[in-house]
């Protein structure tokens, strides 16, 4: 396989992970996403800005993560969000070492 179509499958593949994420799945919270995989929405949506940094694209936080929300943050979290719970707070606080 040739580089270029590497990459653009990598690219379908990000795409696709973010609609499931998005628009399949948004009732998966963000603490749980961290607490079984150690990576979030906001994790790749810090990806995403670091990548195009990497590039001399300059992105802050807030805007790189309306990209990869598809809204403003605050937005998503009105709609999506619930307040984490006891154990889920736990869970976090105890793999939170291994997640950098």
């Amino acid at each position: 396989m040739d580089r270029q179509t590497e990459i653009e499958l990598e690219a379908a593949a990000f795409r696709r992970l973010r609609k499931h994420l998005m628009e399949e799945r948004p009732e998966v919270q963000n603490i749980d996403l961290m607490n079984l995989s150690g990576f979030c929405r906001n994790c790749l949506s810090r990806w995403y800005q670091e990548a195009a940094a990497e590039r001399g694209i300059a992105l802050g936080k807030e805007e790189a993560r309306e990209i990869f929300y598809g809204m403003p943050y605050d937005e998503w979290k009105a709609r999506h969000q619930t307040e984490a719970t006891p154990e889920q707070i736990a869970a976090f606080a105890a793999t939170a070492p291994r997640n950098g």
